[in-house]
């Protein structure tokens, strides 16, 4: 099996991690307003950094060194607060496309295990 590049696996669970997020929120409202805050509100680097930090104990030893792998990922973010946020955004993007590609399953599971609220705002 071939191994993509790791910014494409994280190019890639981003649109995975959208499209889920997505899904999801299109049940709770019609208002195409309130659809976009929702779902901003699960998509941004900080929430993403959050869910990293919660799926730390259910990851294997070979996931936690992908999640590192990506963590180190150059990016092109200047403060070093983002930039820690960003870095452990993209650690989970990193995460979700490799799942997608490889291990849907395991996608799955991960995404079952995630403590996302799916509320209207």
């Amino acid at each position: 099996m071939t191994e993509m590049n790791l910014k494409n696996y994280a190019y890639l669970g981003d649109a995975v991690w959208e499209l889920f997020i997505r899904s999801q929120t299109v049940r709770l409202t019609e208002n195409a307003q309130k659809l976009h805050t929702i779902t901003t509100d699960k998509v941004k680097a900080s929430y993403q950094a959050e869910l990293l930090h919660f799926l730390e104990e259910y990851l294997t030893d070979e996931e936690k060194e992908l999640a590192r792998r990506g963590r180190n990922l150059s990016i092109p973010v200047g403060r070093r607060q983002i930039q820690n946020e960003y870095r452990q955004a993209t650690a989970f993007e990193v995460l979700i496309g490799y799942w997608h590609e490889h291990d849907k399953e395991r996608l799955t599971e991960i995404l079952n295990l995630l403590p996302v609220e799916w509320q209207e705002k």
